[in-house]
């Protein structure tokens, strides 16, 4: 099939299903290559970025925004759109999670995925991306944060590694987790243990 065949194929398929966001990979580091490929199909994506310091060839210093996390980027689209966009290409591939024996693509619902781009977008210099190893969310206190740049966010209060003071953490869907700026106590809500559980389980039933 044609490239055009392909294009019309997929703008057909998703005239039919509904999008969805995807969690992909883009192996050795090809984030940024998946995101122009897709952009070029007119799909929806989005790369978590964040500030870092770089040293250019000449020794200067200079602030710029790399990738926040090396090979992910989330997809937004159809199932039969993602699977014809993957044919061809090998920086595109699927997250996945074992689910009944079976591996199957991460999905992130829409919900989430709006209060992770917010948050990675307007925080860039207030938040800190957590590699898996550095966070154990069963040992924290589910919280709502009232006030501030972070209004209305819930997450998790724990200690970190290398951390004087608590803070609070936040995890999508198990793909990247995210620590906020020191935030004020006066800010921090506990919520009651029924409310943190019913919103656990309802979080597994989806």
């Amino acid at each position: 099939m044609t490239e055009k065949g392909n294009n019309n194929a997929a703008e057909q398929a998703a005239e039919n299903e509904t999008c969805t966001w995807f969690a992909m990979s883009a192996p050795y580091r090809r984030e940024l290559k998946a995101k122009s490929y897709l952009e070029s199909k007119n799909i929806e994506c989005y790369v978590p970025m964040t500030k870092a310091v770089i040293t250019k060839r000449n020794g200067i210093k200079k602030s710029e925004l790399i990738p926040a996390i090396h090979n992910l980027i989330f997809v937004r689209t159809t199932k039969e759109t993602i699977k014809q966009l993957k044919q061809g290409v090998d920086f595109l591939q699927y997250r996945t999670q074992p689910v009944d024996g079976k591996n199957i693509p991460i999905v992130v619902p829409d919900k989430q995925m709006e209060q992770f781009i917010a948050i990675t977008e307007a925080h860039k210099e207030n938040i800190t991306f957590l590699k898996p190893e550095e966070i154990n969310l069963n040992t924290g206190t589910r919280v709502r944060i009232h006030g501030g740049c972070f209004d209305n966010i819930e997450g998790m209060f724990i200690k970190l590694k290398g951390k004087r003071k608590k803070v609070v953490v936040i995890s999508f869907e198990g793909i990247a987790s995210i620590s906020l700026a020191e935030v004020s106590p006066d800010y921090i809500e506990i919520l009651p243990e029924r409310e943190a559980t019913s919103r656990t389980g309802d979080k597994k039933n989806k």
